[in-house]
């Protein structure tokens, strides 16, 4: 497990083996989200990463043509 150090500027330097296995770079945005007492850093995806990633998902029955 990776640690790390709070700087006296409140800056956290990620680990390179975790940098490198979730593919992060420099100037990357990321999102934290305190839940529990644990602080998560989550890598901002442009909108476009999404594309194709339901391929083969039936779309029928989701919701009902009233509700159009």
């Amino acid at each position: 497990m990776a640690t790390t150090t709070i700087s006296p500027k409140y800056q956290v330097v990620i680990p390179k083996d975790v940098r490198e296995m979730l593919h992060l770079k420099s100037g990357q945005k990321l999102t934290v989200v305190v839940k529990g007492g644990v602080v998560h850093l989550i890598p901002v995806k442009p909108l476009n990463a999404f594309k194709g990633f339901l391929k083969g998902m039936d779309t029928t029955d989701i919701r009902e043509d009233e509700e159009r």
